[in-house]
């Protein structure tokens, strides 16, 4: 049958006047159509959006799917109106176990922390500031300080250097204060809850804290009060962590700016911290904080870590309950530990995983801690290319290739340890794209409400400088189709078989170079550690590019400007370490054997010491 040319570019304008002419697949039209009084979807508008999906239709097809559309129209409408609050969780599961594999049969096992020194109290609690959580406890354990003295001790800190950092956004100090108290009493009759007892730590402002504002980073939420405590916060607060701070996210969890003010870099103040665990890893590096939690959905655990110089932890997804937490991606999003030490983070992740009966994407599976596993006794490879780019090779201040001394110096230590690291190859390297696939059309759903409502387009005005791409990226999303999200997590499945077979032959893999958006979207867990310092040949997105939303290594991504070249400051190198699902222990192991070795991760800002 012959086609009908229609005028396209009236299709294209009315799109583009709801801030939707570039986008690339409008397979939900009637939701945006019903924003016209009185248009009833035609023909002639399906013929429109052709030219935008790459499609090409008879007239005859054209106007089925015109008539079919008008009929799923009232259901759509009635789906717009069910009460969906970020408490609910989808009823579909990302598996990341691929078909017809299974994980390996593992019975609980006793802790086994590394030796920590027992030394004296210090002249000064600010002494301690940068101690690691393993000393601190100790120092809880044994009575040398209470926990209301290293309360007091970061809520001065945070409020010290919080002008010059932007790290906070809420301080819990009434909460803090209470629970000190309550823990120097325990800990006073001989109670002893364990190595985070009394410890002061910091959240990301995406967990929900009862009592007090919880403002994912944005001004449409700034006033927002949540009922309740998100199970993170339950369990730390059951293991003996003091709540001192909401730290700072990027808006929705993308990058560094959020609506007071952007989060400082503790190396160089004059930069960004990256994000979107921006406040979390910033407070953490300037020893204000004893640990802290975030968030990953593409780098936003790893990407601040390694900017700040910290060791950030990203859990197998499916290991931490996300209940009480932002939804930006059910099937990525991550909760995790950022920390001054990979010991730390193993602490931290052992008091906070397993099921809680309402997330129901997390597996029941042993977490078995061993300080003294050996680095030899584990397979190790790393990648030394990607896309034929040399990994272990950086631009010097002159331009010039030269080779990355701190990521061949990894491989040196843990040579010296004993391990063998073999080069392997990238099975997935052009494999992100389902990463930023997913993510559109999950976070689309999470923010549909307030989308299409238009709420949200105060988040793109008022700070000029870095505005938010959210809005746009958020109203995009509503025109994936479902039979393209469903086939791009089949897609998905061919990947996690590709990284299970890589994992079946090596224990951990070495990075130079994040790899988030793959890692990501198969769910296996990484840490990023620091490795010593360079200055940088030039600004590389270590300000504001990075996190969920703020995108590392993925510039497909939605992501705020990057920011004027900064100072030409040393700051902190590091390696990405990727392991297995649900074998975390791997790959802190490796970390801890490294930071065994070096004392890179005991460094820090020489402005906030």
């Amino acid at each position: 049958m012959p086609t009908t040319t229609y005028d396209r570019r009236s299709f294209v304008t009315y799109f583009a006047s709801i801030g939707l002419g570039s986008t690339l697949l409008p397979g939900v039209l009637w939701s945006q159509l019903r924003q016209q009084q009185g248009t009833e979807i035609t023909k002639e508008m399906v013929a429109g959006a052709e030219e935008i999906a790459g499609l090409q239709f008879t007239d005859e097809q054209r106007e089925a799917i015109a008539q079919g559309l008008r009929g799923l129209s009232s259901e759509i409408e009635q789906l717009h109106k069910e009460p969906l609050d970020m408490t609910v969780f989808p009823a579909i599961v990302f598996e990341p176990v691929p078909p017809g594999e299974k994980l390996a049969a593992k019975a609980k096992a006793a802790m086994q922390r590394s030796h920590a020194p027992i030394v004296a109290r210090p002249g000064s609690l600010d002494e301690l500031a940068y101690a690691p959580v393993t000393q601190l406890s100790e120092m809880v354990r044994t009575r040398k300080v209470k926990p209301s003295e290293l309360t007091e001790m970061y809520l001065s800190r945070l409020k010290r250097y919080d002008p010059q950092l932007h790290f906070v956004i809420t301080l819990t100090e009434d909460r803090a204060r209470k629970q000190a108290r309550d823990l120097d009493a325990e800990i006073a009759h001989g109670h002893y809850r364990g190595p985070l007892h009394g410890i002061p730590w910091g959240a990301k402002d995406l967990l929900a804290v009862k009592g007090y504002p919880t403002t994912w980073g944005a001004l449409p939420y700034k006033d927002q009060m949540l009922d309740y405590d998100a199970t993170v916060v339950a369990r730390l607060d059951a293991a003996g962590a003091i709540l001192i701070a909401k730290l700072t996210l990027g808006a929705l969890a993308q990058g560094d700016i959020w609506f007071g003010e952007r989060t400082r870099n503790p190396w160089n103040p004059a930069t960004g911290s990256s994000g979107s665990s921006a406040g979390p890893a910033s407070a953490t590096s300037a020893g204000c904080v004893g640990f802290s939690i975030g968030s990953e959905t593409n780098g936003s655990i790893t990407s601040p870590s390694r900017t700040c110089g910290v060791s950030g932890f990203r859990p197998t997804f499916g290991r931490v309950p996300r209940t009480g937490a932002m939804a930006l991606s059910w099937t990525t999003d991550k909760l995790g530990p950022i920390c001054r030490s990979a010991e730390d983070c193993a602490l931290v992740f052992n008091a906070i995983h397993g099921p809680d009966g309402y997330d129901y994407s997390v597996k029941g599976y042993p977490f078995n801690w061993n300080a003294n596993l050996k680095a030899s006794q584990l397979r190790i490879g790393y990648f030394k290319t990607s896309n034929g780019r040399d990994l272990f090779t950086r631009r010097d201040q002159s331009g010039a290739t030269v080779p990355n001394g701190e990521a061949l110096n990894f491989l040196h230590v843990l040579e010296s340890l004993g391990a063998k690291p073999v080069e392997v190859e990238d099975p997935t390297p052009n494999g992100g794209y389902l990463d930023d696939f997913i993510l559109r059309a999950e976070a689309g759903a999470a923010f549909q409400a307030p989308t299409l409502a238009g709420t949200l387009d105060v988040m793109m005005r008022g700070r000029t400088e870095f505005p938010s791409t959210w809005p746009d990226y958020f109203r995009a999303a509503q025109f994936v189709s479902a039979a393209d999200y469903v086939n791009a997590n089949r897609a998905r499945t061919l990947l996690c078989k590709k990284w299970w077979d890589l994992f079946n032959r090596y224990d951990v893999i070495l990075s130079p170079q994040e790899n988030t958006s793959v890692t990501n979207v198969v769910g296996t867990p990484s840490i990023v550690v620091p490795t010593g310092f360079e200055i940088p040949a030039q600004f590389n997105g270590r300000g504001g590019r990075g996190g969920s939303g703020g995108r590392g290594a993925d510039t497909t991504r939605p992501a705020t400007p990057p920011p004027p070249p900064p100072p030409a400051l040393p700051l902190p190198t590091w390696m990405y370490i990727m392991g297995p699902i649900y074998q975390d222990e791997k790959i802190l192991a490796v970390a801890h054997a490294f930071q065994g070795a070096t004392d890179f991760h005991e460094k820090h800002p020489p402005q906030f010491a």
